[in-house]
């Protein structure tokens, strides 16, 4: 028989278990008194020793073990412990109290004999005792039940989350090449749906829409003569949309395999840093307004190899520990395309393995190599990054095709978190491109100096100084290309993003070329912006 002594303990240490200021918080109290309901399939204690933090020594072990196996009126956390030393209010306890209370009553409605009448004594004084809790908790639960039935009846969706991005970015151009352009009020709108379907898969659903084209690249054929293909470099990480047309440009899906393994599924704008790390905190934003303010500097472009609205593929993300982790994805630029020479395997891929190595919270690295084929040049570019030569190969005014280009790209990045506002990162890239009428190498490096908070929690600043990509030892049908340089090009940015609120930023930033379309003949660009973001 169970005394008023063990009863009052084990009443006692049932509501340890929580961590949440109930009493000071409407919505976790519902949470508590939900979980401590014995309804609760989920997280109902049938043994004692299913919770793995009480042992036989704790003091409180023989009342709970009486609760359990008298009145099963305990509910563990979803991780399989009780959490027995955390303190607790008094609505707390009442809640933990009425748990109970249903318990009980359910068991004399059913005709048990189990509940002794020295219980039932002790509980009544308890019952007494928090008369006034239990009355206000019931108040209460029934105004929040109120308020959930009311959000459940006008919620969006139970499954799907709405995430939101709209930018307003004036910009303008200046240098050599660029004399005629003007200043331009862009937009770019992001709405994505995230949906979930068990609680640890996403499928995302991304509509876009926009108006700045590729940014300032139509501007860029820096020697006008016709044999010198325009240079990507300088395009800002938000630009591609057109006359603000509304399309689906984004549609993956991933899920989880075992504990340690992530699935992505990608059946629109595939990419390999959608699955696999890139080494670029708060500066990597997927093409989005929140990050850096150029497409290179948001990671190192060779994982840009592939992407495209039209690619289609797979990426898979491995945790051997808290230490290694193991990507690799393969790309098909027209998988969804059924004629001859196209699909998932006869056509233009790339495929990546990345090994990532986080040694400490601070300090991560990482190496990765790329394997690519493209049919011919058109389909062999870096993302919106990189000179005019580094992407086509070729030279369209002397009228030579490049096809059948096979590309083996090697990658290093590296992060080091020195402190939580002092951050160093950097990137190197080499492709060895060789095709049926030539060869070519291609080169990308970067060094940035990111300062997390600067200013005010949320602030972000950042120095990027480097290489985007370009071509050196470039050869077509046995010789050098006309109009063909191989001077190193410069691509120097600053930024500084300024939190205005939680949902609002501004950031103005400069992009500095210097040497463009890897010339140094061509006269350094200087791209201004000022980029305003609201998040939702």
């Amino acid at each position: 028989m169970t005394s008023l002594k063990t009863v009052s303990l084990a009443a006692t240490a049932f509501v340890t278990m929580t961590g949440q200021a109930i009493a000071a918080d409407n919505q976790a109290l519902l949470e508590q008194i939900n979980q401590y309901s014995a309804n609760s399939s989920t997280a109902q204690v049938n043994s004692i020793f299913q919770l793995s933090d009480v042992s036989p020594s704790d003091w409180a072990f023989d009342a709970l073990r009486n609760l359990v196996e008298n009145y099963n009126c305990i509910v563990g956390y979803p991780d399989g412990t009780y959490r027995g030393n955390r303190p607790l209010s008094r609505y707390e306890f009442a809640a933990g109290l009425n748990a109970c209370l249903q318990q009980i009553e359910r068991l004399i409605t059913s005709g048990s004999s189990e509940v002794t009448a020295e219980d039932l004594a002790a509980l009544r004084r308890l019952v007494n005792e928090f008369e006034a809790e239990l009355a206000t908790l019931g108040a209460r639960v029934d105004d929040l039940e109120g308020r959930v039935e009311f959000l459940e009846d006008h919620q969006f969706s139970t499954t799907t989350k709405l995430v939101g991005e709209v930018s307003f970015n004036v910009s303008d151009a200046f240098g050599d090449g660029v004399d005629d352009a003007q200043t331009v009020f862009q937009d770019k709108v992001r709405l994505m749906l995230v949906t979930s379907f068990t609680g640890k898969d996403r499928l995302y659903t991304r509509l876009s829409a926009g108006n700045s084209g590729p940014s300032f690249t139509g501007q860029y054929d820096t020697l006008g003569s016709g044999f010198v293909p325009r240079t990507q470099e300088g395009r800002f990480s938000y630009d591609g949309e057109r006359d603000n047309d509304v399309t689906i440009d984004r549609l993956h899906y991933a899920f989880p395999v075992g504990d340690s393994t992530t699935v992505t599924a990608m059946a629109i704008l595939g990419a390999h840093h959608f699955y696999a790390d890139t080494f670029n905190t708060g500066l990597e934003a997927g093409g989005g307004s929140n990050g850096a303010l150029s497409r290179f500097g948001e990671r190192n472009p060779i994982y840009r190899l592939g992407i495209g609205t039209s690619t289609t593929g797979i990426g898979i993300k491995h945790d051997f520990n808290d230490v290694f982790q193991l990507s690799a994805g393969y790309l098909a630029t027209n998988g969804s395309d059924p004629s001859e020479g196209e699909g998932l395997f006869n056509g233009t891929y790339s495929a990546m393995a990345q090994l990532a190595i986080k040694p400490s919270d601070k300090f991560k690295f990482g190496v990765n190599y790329v394997r690519g084929y493209a049919t011919d040049s058109s389909d062999f570019a870096y993302g919106g990054t990189g000179t005019g030569w580094a992407n086509n190969l070729n030279n369209s005014g002397m009228g030579m095709a490049v096809n059948n280009v096979e590309t083996n790209s090697f990658g290093g990045q590296v992060q080091w978190d020195v402190t939580d506002k002092i951050s160093l990162r950097g990137w190197v890239g080499y492709t060895d491109a060789k095709f049926d009428e030539g060869e070519a190498d291609i080169w990308t490096w970067a060094g940035i100096l990111a300062l997390p908070d600067l200013g005010k929690p949320g602030n972000m600043g950042a120095i990027i100084v480097g290489s985007e990509p370009y071509a050196t030892n470039l050869e077509i049908g046995g010789s050098t290309p006309r109009g063909f340089t191989d001077d190193m090009p410069l691509h120097i940015e600053g930024l500084y993003k300024y939190q205005l609120s939680k949902n609002i930023s501004i950031t103005p930033g400069v992009i500095w070329l210097i040497n463009p379309n890897q010339n140094e003949d061509n006269e350094d660009i200087i791209i201004g912006t000022i980029r305003t973001t609201f998040s939702f």
